[in-house]
């Protein structure tokens, strides 16, 4: 087997050896049949890890989530705001520091009662009514198939760009559009799995790791959730 030059990132082979010897093979297939088994593998995992960044209307959010098929946990920050969530089947918790909460208030037009209330919910997981705006706005975190099925496609042709590596493992690259449709690391190792995106339009860059490893997922206790019923707080 030739040895292997690393240069950067990039994985050359030497003189007329196979940069794909050794590996599972998909780095031979087409840039689409590569996705697809991206995308397959991906759908089959039990879990995933995903952090970094995604760009959406306008607002870049700084992403650390593991997620499983009834649920996900992580963090999420954005516009130097963070904020935990937590979601256990449908039931979807939010945990924050008082200036999160009272940010929230402000923009509802809360004065100092509205400051108060944001003390006493620091720290506490707040449960967010499936029928309240911001169970959309944020449950599509937590939700590994929704989240998986939004960020893997690639948008126009798509083509090889080489042998990389991430992470200490071998992969291979697809683009979209020469790169401005995104960019897809796919593992040279063992399962097929997307390791690296880059989504199309500089809206992030996201690792995704962990496949299949499993984590503990559990609602909070009650004494450290703070239950509004049906819809939270208008601000």
């Amino acid at each position: 087997m030739c040895a292997l030059a690393v240069t950067g990132t990039v994985l050359t082979g030497c003189g007329s050896g196979d940069p794909d010897a050794g590996t599972n093979g998909v780095g031979k297939l087409s840039a689409a049949t590569i996705q697809a088994k991206a995308k397959k593998a991906a759908e089959g995992a039990s879990t995933v890890r995903l952090s970094g960044t995604v760009v959406s209307g306008g607002t870049t959010y700084t992403l650390d989530m593991r997620l499983k098929a009834d649920g996900g946990t992580g963090s999420v920050t954005s516009k130097g705001a963070g904020f935990h969530l937590l979601r256990v089947g449908e039931h979807l918790f939010l945990k924050a520091d008082a200036e999160f909460w009272a940010h929230e208030d402000r923009k509802g037009g809360g004065k100092q009662s509205g400051t108060a209330a944001a003390g006493k919910l620091e720290g506490m997981y707040v449960k967010v009514p499936a029928g309240d705006p911001a169970y959309k706005r944020f449950s599509g975190f937590t939700d590994k198939d929704v989240l998986l099925a939004g960020l893997l496609g690639l948008h126009g042709a798509l083509a090889k760009d080489g042998h990389h590596e991430q992470s200490g493992v071998r992969t291979i690259r697809i683009t979209g559009d020469k790169g401005s449709g995104g960019t897809l690391d796919v593992s040279l190792e063992g399962t097929p799995y997307p390791l690296q995106l880059g989504r199309a339009g500089n809206a992030g860059t996201l690792s995704l790791t962990d496949w299949g490893k499993d984590f503990p997922l559990a609602e909070p206790s009650k004494k450290d959730t703070v239950d509004y019923g049906r819809q939270l707080p208008s601000s």
